[in-house]
C-alpha cells in the first residue's frame, strides 16, 4: 500500500494556483488511471485504486496547505504505513518551470505544507519537487504562489502532468529514476540526430581522383643532377 499526497489549498478559488500544483498531479493521476471519485475522510479528499501492481490512495488534504500534516497524519495511521511509504507532490520554488525531481527525507526549506507534515509525521517521506520557477524576489514569493498559472504557463504544464501520468506506476512501484524518466519524455523529448532530418543521409566525401595525383620520381641521383644541366 502506497499513500499518493498532492498538497494545495481546498477551493475553487485556489484551483489554478502554482500552490496547488500538487492537486493537479493528483487529479490527472486519477482521471487517466481510472480510479473512483474522490471522496471526504481523514479532513481532504481520497480515492483508492491501483497503479500496476501496486495498491494505491490518493490524497488531498482540505485543511489548507499549513496543517495538512493533520490530514496525512490521520490517514497513515489508517491504512498502518510507514512516512517511506508516502510520496507528497509539491510546488518547488527552487525549481525552473516544468523541472522534476524526486527526493527521499530532507528539510521542508519554509514550504508550509512540508513543515506541517514534519511536524506530524516527520520527515522520511519521499517528495516529488514540482518546479514553478522563482519570482525574484523573497517578498513577492507569497503573491507569486498563490496566483493562478498564466497562460503562457500552459504547455508546459501539461506536458508535465502528462508525464507525471505516465510515470505514476513506475513511481508507486518504488522505481524513482523510472518514473522521471517518463516525465523527461514529455518535457524534453529527444531531438533528432544532426544531419538526419527528413530521413536524408550526409552525402558521402568524394574519393580521390587516382589520375590527379603526380607520379613518383624514379630517377636515381645522379640522373637528377645529370638532368638539371641538360
Amino acid at each position: 500500500m502506497r499513500l499518493f499526497v498532492g498538497l494545495g489549498n481546498p477551493g475553487q478559488k485556489y484551483a489554478g494556483n502554482r500552490h496547488n500544483i500538487g492537486f493537479m498531479a493528483l487529479d490527472r493521476i486519477a482521471e487517466d488511471h481510472g480510479f473512483p471519485p474522490f471522496r471526504a475522510k481523514f479532513q481532504g479528499l481520497i480515492t483508492e485504486g491501483r497503479l500496476g501492481s501496486e495498491r494505491v490512495a490518493l490524497l488531498k488534504p482540505q485543511t489548507f496547505m499549513n496543517l495538512s500534516g493533520q490530514s496525512v497524519g490521520e490517514a497513515m495511521r489508517f491504512f498502518k504505513i510507514d512516512p517511506t511509504e508516502i510520496t507528497v507532490f509539491h510546488d518547488e520554488l527552487d525549481l525552473a518551470p516544468g523541472k522534476c525531481r524526486v527526493k527521499m527525507g530532507g528539510g521542508h526549506a519554509g514550504h508550509n505544507g512540508l513543515r506541517s507534515l514534519h511536524a506530524h509525521i516527520g520527515d522520511g517521506y519521499q517528495r516529488v519537487r514540482l518546479g514553478i520557477g522563482h519570482p525574484g524576489h523573497k517578498d513577492r514569493v507569497a503573491p507569486y504562489v498563490l496566483s493562478d498559472f498564466s497562460k503562457a504557463d500552459a504547455d508546459w504544464l501539461d506536458d508535465l502532468m502528462r508525464g507525471i501520468s505516465d510515470g505514476a506506476v513506475a513511481l508507486a512501484e518504488g522505481d524513482a529514476a523510472r518514473f522521471q524518466n517518463a516525465v523527461a519524455l514529455r518535457t524534453a523529448p529527444p531531438r533528432s540526430s544532426a544531419g538526419t532530418t527528413g530521413g536524408t543521409k550526409p552525402a558521402p566525401a568524394p574519393e580521390a581522383d587516382p589520375a590527379a595525383e603526380p607520379e613518383p620520381d624514379q630517377r636515381s641521383a645522379l640522373q637528377k643532377l645529370m638532368d638539371r644541366f641538360r
